[in-house]
């Protein structure tokens, strides 16, 4: 009762607030000391009034109109965000940051954006989103968040001279006002939440984290570290038949596509992944990927390390991207939803469910597990390395070394590595950061009792892939 009265009162003093707002109405400060005291007993008389079993009913009905018309405003606004985005026909989300700014729109297009983004803001800040229902609040958090990316992206666009010259070859920061932009791409592909310098700090810490699950490994083995280095070396982990290379990935996908039923919801519901040798060269650069119900495994002029097999195929496969893509087909998603991509959860999806390699029987001994992390710290070098070439303008010669600080033997992946940041900023971040995310949410869960791995991964899905910060925003008590 205490809480409906309040929520009346709160909505005369905003429709007095809106009236005075129409008629463009001025105070001077006694003016408004003299409206005050003229407020505060139409107050204690509504409370009064309210007080009245007489009256009940009548506010009852009053606050269930206000909260109606809420409700009834949202859901306009949704419908109008929704046809408008579309009308925007805005480009897709582009990799190559080349892309990104050849696809920039006229300045006619970008006024045109900018009006229908500030009209929704306005809007949006207008709504009370306490009595929307789960799905209403998430996408009205959604919308919130597109509204604020869009106008900082349309920020920059006005400012960007469509006659420079630009190519891939050097890294966003040597564009006028890079960091900027570099900026904006870190919260389009990562989350709107992160700031550049905080997630250099991060990066130092999944380094320094990697780096002691692989000495835990090595102290496993009974192994000096020298004579593991070279045991992990030696022919025994190679690969040199092409067609054993997919033998090993079909075995993998038969232990592990039964261990994730256990762990895993909707895995009945999934349709079977193929497997094949990748053939696009674009993607060369990458050790796997997966598209359209196939995971693509790249297979170079030299022999296949047999540690890939598990975390390949945990990654881009059950229950890594394949599962994940396929569920937003299963789960309850808005339309508001689905007009979006979010590859901080794809990626980091993908990056966290290695770390399940154990109960998914992927990881058989040690040196499967220790797979795993010889790319973790690729991952976690270049969290710091993206935004040492993009944000703080590191040259080639100072980002090769730090790569050779934390990564021994491995300079043609380095090079390969930091054209691909250069080319793509930003995306590189999107496996660790999720990652990240998704394990302190485990954490957390595991400590609550009656933990379930299969209750768990459901609520992570129960609208699909949304933003990160949205994600650890779910309650996940039950």
């Amino acid at each position: 009762m205490k809480l409906k009265l309040i929520f009346f009162i709160s909505s005369v003093f905003l429709f007095s607030s809106l009236i005075s707002q129409e008629v463009n109405f001025q105070i001077d400060e006694d003016s408004w000391q003299a409206d005050f005291k003229f407020q505060k007993k139409k107050v204690e008389k509504i409370v009064t009034s309210y007080q009245n079993p007489e009256n009940k009913q009548t506010f009852d009905e009053m606050y269930d109109l206000i909260n109606s018309s809420q409700k009834s405003d949202f859901n306009l606004l949704r419908e109008d965000f929704y046809n408008g985005y579309n009308a925007l026909e805005l480009p897709g989300l582009q990799v190559n940051y080349v892309d990104v700014l050849n696809n920039i729109q006229t300045k006619s297009q970008i006024e045109k954006q900018s009006i229908f983004f500030s009209s929704m803001n306005d809007r949006w800040s207008n709504l009370n989103p306490n009595k929307l229902n789960e799905q209403e609040l998430l996408d009205y958090r959604i919308i919130g968040y597109e509204i604020s990316i869009n106008l900082e992206r349309i920020s920059l666009e006005r400012k960007w001279d469509n006659s420079i010259k630009i190519n891939d070859k050097e890294s966003i920061y040597s564009v006028p006002f890079g960091k900027e932009w570099y900026t904006y791409l870190l919260k389009r592909w990562v989350d709107i939440s992160v700031k550049p310098n905080e997630l250099f700090e991060f990066g130092l810490k999944e380094i320094h984290k990697v780096k002691l699950n692989m000495d835990r490994l090595q102290q496993q083995s009974g192994l000096s570290g020298v004579d593991f280095e070279k045991y992990l070396e030696s022919d025994h982990f190679l690969i040199h038949e092409p067609n054993e290379v997919k033998e090993g990935f079909i075995k993998m996908r038969n232990i592990v596509d039964v261990n994730a039923s256990n762990i895993f919801p909707y895995i009945t519901q999934i349709p079977n992944v193929n497997i094949e040798k990748g053939t696009n060269e674009d993607l060369a650069h990458v050790p796997a990927y997966y598209n359209n119900n196939t995971f693509y495994y790249n297979l170079f002029d030299e022999p296949f390390n047999k540690r890939q097999i598990g975390w390949f195929y945990v990654h881009e496969a059950i229950p890594g991207h394949h599962y994940q893509s396929s569920i937003n087909t299963l789960v309850n998603r808005s339309d508001i939803q689905n007009l979006f991509w979010y590859p901080g959860f794809a990626e980091g999806w993908g990056a966290y469910v290695e770390h399940l390699g154990k109960e998914l029987g992927a990881y058989k001994t040690i040196y499967d597990e220790y797979g795993k992390w010889e790319w973790d710290l690729i991952r976690s070098v270049r969290v710091c390395l993206d935004i040492g070439i993009n944000h703080k303008g590191w040259s080639d010669k100072k980002a090769l070394a730090f790569w050779n600080q934390h990564i021994i033997d491995k300079e043609e992946i380095a090079k390969r590595e930091i054209s691909r940041m250069k080319r793509w900023p930003a995306q590189v971040i999107t496996y660790k950061y999720g990652e990240a995310v998704l394990l302190s949410l485990l954490k957390e869960a595991k400590n609550k009792p009656g933990f379930n791995y299969k209750k768990f991964h459901e609520k992570v899905f129960e609208h699909g892939d949304v933003p990160i910060s949205l994600l650890k925003l779910y309650d996940f008590s039950d």
